[in-house]
């Protein structure tokens, strides 16, 4: 049986907001059952058929790079996470629905994995307002996930959605919202898995086909 090819997705976001639960749910269609805080990073495998069902059909292995979420902005932290950054294909942003400040950690975990090699200068964060054209010219495609959705009171989760809706807007992405304790917000057929599968399809497309449908060339 032939290798099948691969892409490399970052997964970025602070410390805490559940990227290794996210990861192991994605991979294993399971929870994991004692989260610990990751050093460095940590790489699993997703496997995805590219337009399932289709004749352009085609199976793909998806590595996502759980990144540690240290948020420091030390250089030496930032030279650290750096060789992760290589070569990426796609990014997923997670952040905590509970937590207003890892939603507005994500501007500096894209900028500084878009822009490894160049320090984001100016303010970045202006009374909650952000510099959306940092983003305009970004060719990686992006997904924005929010976890904890189980911890939102019912009377506070259309104000926080609303709030996160703005979030993905910003980037020019996808936003999935959901609980990593319960399989079911990925269940095949609903609306986040074609959301899950639409991304990672993009993902595919950038890595391995031109813009007129024809495949790259690639021998990495």
């Amino acid at each position: 049986m032939a290798a099948l090819d691969r892409v490399k997705v970052l997964v970025l976001g602070d410390s805490g907001v559940g990227k290794s639960s996210l990861v192991h749910l994605l991979c294993h269609n399971q929870v994991l059952g004692n989260p610990s805080w990751t050093v460095g990073c940590s790489v699993d495998v997703r496997i995805h058929d590219y337009k399932e069902g289709t004749p352009e059909e085609k199976t793909y292995y998806i590595e996502l790079w759980d990144v540690g979420g240290s948020v420091g902005s030390a250089t030496s932290v930032k030279s650290t996470r750096a060789v992760f950054y290589n070569l990426l294909n796609g990014i997923i942003l997670v952040h905590d629905l509970t937590n207003k400040k890892s939603s507005q950690n994500l501007y500096r975990w894209s900028l500084e994995a878009l822009n490894r090699d160049v320090a984001p200068t100016g303010v970045l964060v202006t009374n909650g307002d952000y510099d959306r054209e940092q983003f305009a010219d970004n060719q990686i495609p992006l997904l924005v996930i929010g976890t904890k959705l189980d911890q939102i009171p019912e009377t506070k989760r259309n104000e926080v959605l609303t709030r996160t809706a703005f979030l993905a807007e910003d980037f020019n992405a996808e936003e999935i919202n959901l609980d990593c304790t319960n399989p079911r917000y990925l269940a095949a057929g609903s609306s986040n898995a074609v959301k899950l599968s639409r991304f990672f399809d993009k993902v595919i497309e950038k890595r391995y086909f031109l813009r007129d449908g024809n495949q790259v060339c690639n021998f990495s």
